[in-house]
Formats: C-alpha cells, sequence, structure tokens
C-alpha cells in the first residue's frame, strides 16, 4: 500500500479508547501545529491537505457531503442559497464555536477547501471555496461561497 483511501481511516481498532479524540487535540493541530507552526498561517498546506480528503470522500452528491460533514463532527451544514453557479452554505457548531473573538480573523479553510475538493469531483467542474464568515470573526456561524465554474 503507497497511501491511505478514506475506507481505510474508517477501520478503528481501539478498543479501549474507541474511535473519537478530544477537539482540543484536533484544534492543537490546526491552530497551533498548523497555523502558527508553518509559512502564511498554512494557508497553502490546509489548502492541498482539505482538496484531498475533499477528493476521497465517498460521497456522489452535495447532499451526501453535508450528511457525511455532520456524521464526521466537522460541523451541522445547512445550504443558505443554491443556483448554477453559486452555492452558500453556513456551518453551525463548526470546531471553531467557543474559541476567543478575532476580528476579521478566518479559521475554517480546511473545511471549506475539503468542500472544494469534494464539489469539484462531484460536479466534474471547476470550483472555488471561499470562507466568508466565522464565528473567530464573531460570527455567529461560518459561512462557504462557493463559485461553480464551466
Amino acid at each position: 500500500m503507497t497511501s491511505f483511501t478514506f475506507e481505510d481511516l474508517q477501520r478503528i481498532d481501539r478498543v479501549r479508547l474507541g474511535d473519537e479524540v478530544p477537539l482540543e487535540l484536533f484544534r492543537a493541530i490546526r491552530l497551533i501545529g498548523m497555523q502558527q507552526g508553518l509559512p502564511l498561517e498554512g494557508k497553502g498546506t490546509t489548502a492541498s491537505i482539505g482538496r484531498k480528503i475533499g477528493e476521497s470522500l465517498p460521497v456522489g452528491t452535495l447532499e451526501e457531503l453535508l450528511e457525511l460533514f455532520a456524521k464526521l463532527r466537522i460541523g451541522l451544514p445547512r445550504v443558505l442559497q443554491r443556483d448554477e453557479r453559486l452555492i452558500r452554505i453556513a456551518v453551525d457548531d463548526c470546531f471553531c464555536k467557543g474559541l476567543p473573538v478575532i476580528e476579521e480573523k478566518k479559521v475554517c479553510d480546511l473545511e471549506g477547501a475539503i468542500l472544494e475538493g469534494a464539489l469539484g469531483r462531484i460536479l466534474n467542474r471547476k470550483v472555488s471555496v471561499r470562507e466568508t464568515k466565522c464565528n473567530v470573526s464573531g460570527d455567529e456561524h461560518c459561512e462557504y461561497e462557493i463559485r461553480i465554474y464551466g
């Protein structure tokens, strides 16, 4: 085997500790390890990682993708707007909910890149995603603007 698949990651054999890790660990990896430890706050890294994760997800529709987001506890997504060229998605209960407010700061670029990778594959079109709102900025939820090209 040269790489892992999403199906591989679902194979968990931890008898005592189970299939969950604390949110604090995930936050530490993302916000201290990647954002503070990598150049440009890790934006290029999270974009590449997120797209790859999104491309590997076993989903075939936007609805399946949003269901998987909730199942994986990434957040509770809902479609705010959807047409041929634009989709706006709000994510409630995102991993960043409850963190201190830092005005103008958005920290959920990985989740946006996951959406981008998955939707690009599902739609077989070029897709770009931009985080427009974030709990850390003081917004009521995280929100993504998804542009569809071609």
